[in-house]
């Protein structure tokens, strides 16, 4: 019996990924590119698309909405794990790393599940509240500036469903949200939204040490 979360030495984590890991060719290729490229560390985990393949599955999810997409892995990995009717809204504002993640979404054959909206986010987001569109997603995924995500999550817990999922990415920041001494600008933004969600009620609440850190929050 474990008292708390273990370790990963770079053994245990590559065990993990011999035993766990089901990564289609094209995501993987996806990920390969990504690596060479100068933002390569903005790319999530393979595990984490994995997981978060598998939470959209267990959800039952027909509506997804990305808020930051860069090379779109974390939205291949989604729209793989939807039905054919499901879609993402993947949100970014670069259309040279979006043009990438076209490619790759081609490739798979699930380009027509994904609409991509190049813009300010919150622009975008703003634009769905406006049109009606509260209460019509079945799941988040924030991986985007993090000086914004408060923004975004208070914007996807309107667009969200009751019972509906927000994933938060980066909620560790490499470990420095638990410095004493926090003063990077992003890292503060994250460690108060952090402490935000703890104690937001309208959420049920969960913080998952994948990747740099996932906080899941289920709307109530």
């Amino acid at each position: 019996m474990a008292v708390r979360t273990l370790a990963l030495t770079d053994k245990i984590y590559d065990y993990i990924l011999d035993n766990s890991l089901r990564e289609p060719d094209t995501l993987k290729r996806l990920r390969v590119v990504t690596a060479g490229l100068p933002n390569a560390q903005m790319q999530i985990s393979p595990e984490q698309g994995q997981f978060m393949a598998l939470l959209v599955q267990l959800l039952g999810a027909r509506r997804t909405l990305e808020i930051g997409t860069f090379t779109g892995y974390s939205a291949l990995a989604v729209a793989l794990a939807l039905p054919p009717e499901g879609r993402v809204v993947a949100c970014d504002i670069s259309e040279e790393w979006t043009d990438i993640a076209r490619r790759y979404w081609e490739e798979a054959g699930v380009a027509g599940k994904i609409d991509l909206r190049l813009g300010p986010a919150l622009d975008t987001l703003d634009a769905m509240l406006a049109e009606g569109e509260e209460n019509s997603f079945d799941f988040v995924f924030i991986d985007a500036d993090k000086t914004g995500y408060d923004a975004y999550y208070e914007r996807s817990l309107r667009l969200i469903r009751r019972g509906g999922l927000i994933a938060i990415d980066n909620v560790l920041r490499s470990g420095r949200v638990a410095e004493s001494d926090v003063t990077n600008e992003a890292d503060a933004a994250i460690r108060d939204l952090n402490a935000k969600i703890h104690h937001d009620e309208r959420v049920s609440i969960s913080l998952v040490p994948i990747g740099d850190g996932l906080t899941l929050a289920m709307k109530r």
